[in-house]
């Protein structure tokens, strides 16, 4: 396939009938060749295609001329006449992530903050890249979603994340740079072949080439085969979800259990990918299945693994981000005028005067105080006899074991006034009064 700005606004077109038109594109240019040619190829069509551009770099500081790059392709876009922002980032070098997976974390971290409203995100991933993707995806044992390769379209941030040039080879990239006189950016760590990825695309990918031409198409063709069984089995997925009840983050356990093994393993990676979390490897789910569906009924088992967790309670299976551990001090934190942070998922707490019910007057006069539980509070909630034992109370209620030790308890001196948002105590109520909320609050139930 040859490339020129037809090609570009013909794909572009195609997609907008599977998402919202965008009013405004957002380039990840890195100043490589796939990234100039997109925002080249944008830039000489913006008057047909309409849309205003913006253009992000994102500076890993991973090479000593990150800084010079940083400026090549502010000038690039000025020259482009696109609009030009770029960020420095520190990558967290770690031997769980890896240099190159931290690298596009933090990367993406930055785009998602550009990329607003109706906006596409746009990146120049090609066919080549798709190649190299199935082989990684390959060498690690993935499914069909592995092996589908890099998505065409996808959500991303409050738009849309497209990759417009998929179907097109670096050849045909190279070829149309070359009669546009473009240059481009040449980052050395692409030919260190000790990274997977630069293994494949200077060793691997020539070999098999040489031995059977055109076999990045007929990878590209597989890929998409792939795609389309990852597509049936997440329709698979959808209606075994709504079979055994629940949704994405809960799930019946008993109706799981009815079906078989595999599709056990497919719905599991289906929810969690619908909850928004990393989806673990074959051997983490199949603790997921031995240690959590199988668990006694009154066990309380934790599979976790980074990014994600699974518990279970009362007959259903949670999937859940890690829980963050509350970020007030032990000895309490004061609850007034601005809201109270809780800690990393755990949202905020705030006061609301003048609601139709709420705390009294005389009792937001003492001064409020967020505690954790400590053991041996009591409450007696308005509207309820008699007072109970804060633990009896939560258990009658089904809050989940996990989150009992995480409630923010709120205090007037040494009496507790308000659980979170769940209860008043009888004593501290007034009709109009204070209202507890709990923003972003996490699942209790």
């Amino acid at each position: 396939m040859t490339f020129g700005p037809e090609v570009l606004l013909e794909r572009l077109d195609a997609l907008e009938t599977a998402a919202n038109k965008p009013d405004r594109y957002v380039i990840a240019l890195s100043g490589g060749l796939d990234s100039t040619v997109l925002a080249h190829a944008l830039a000489a069509t913006r008057e047909r295609h309409g849309k205003s551009l913006l253009a992000v770099h994102v500076d890993h500081q991973l090479q000593a001329e990150s800084s010079r790059w940083t400026d090549y392709c502010r000038d690039l876009a000025a020259r482009f006449g696109i609009e030009f922002v770029a960020e420095r980032v520190s990558v967290d070098n770690t031997e769980s992530v890896g240099i190159e997976a931290a690298a596009r974390e933090a990367r993406y971290a930055v785009l998602e903050r550009h990329t607003r409203g109706r906006d596409w995100l746009l990146s120049a991933h090609h066919r080549n890249d798709q190649a190299e993707t199935l082989l990684l995806n390959l060498m690690r044992g993935s499914g069909p979603a592995g092996l589908a390769g890099i998505g065409l379209l996808m959500p991303f941030a409050d738009g849309w994340l497209a990759r417009p040039l998929i179907d097109v080879s670096r050849a045909a990239l190279e070829a149309y740079a070359a009669a546009q006189d473009l240059r481009w950016l040449d980052d050395p760590s692409n030919d260190d072949l000790r990274f997977d990825r630069n293994y494949l695309r200077h060793d691997v990918l020539p070999a098999l080439e040489g031995r059977w031409p055109g076999v990045i198409e007929r990878l590209a063709r597989s890929a998409e085969l792939a795609g389309e069984a990852a597509s049936m089995l997440d329709e698979l997925a959808a209606i075994d979800l709504q079979r055994v009840g629940g949704r994405a983050a809960r799930i019946d356990i008993e109706g799981l259990l009815e079906l078989s093994e595999v599709r056990q393993r497919n719905l599991l990676r289906y929810a969690i990918r619908r909850a928004g979390l990393p989806v673990p490897g074959a051997a983490r789910l199949a603790t997921v299945i031995d240690s959590v569906l199988r668990a006694r009924e009154d066990a309380q088992p934790l599979v976790a693994w980074p990014g994600a967790e699974v518990r279970r309670y009362r007959g259903t299976l949670y999937l859940l981000p890690p829980l963050g551990e509350p970020s007030w001090p032990p000895g309490g934190q004061a609850l007034g005028d601005r809201p109270l942070g809780l800690g990393p998922g755990m949202g905020a707490l705030r006061l609301v005067p003048g609601a139709p019910r709420g705390l009294s007057g005389p009792v937001v006069e003492q001064g409020l105080q967020v505690r954790t539980r400590r053991g041996g509070e009591e409450l007696k909630p308005a509207g309820r006899t008699p007072t109970k034992k804060l633990k009896k109370l939560l258990q009658d209620e089904g809050v989940v074991p996990w989150m009992r030790d995480r409630l923010p308890l709120v205090f007037a001196g040494e009496e507790l006034v308000a659980v979170a948002d769940l209860w008043l105590a009888a004593e501290a109520v007034s009709e109009p009064g204070t209202a507890v909320h709990w923003d972003d609050r996490p699942e209790l139930y």
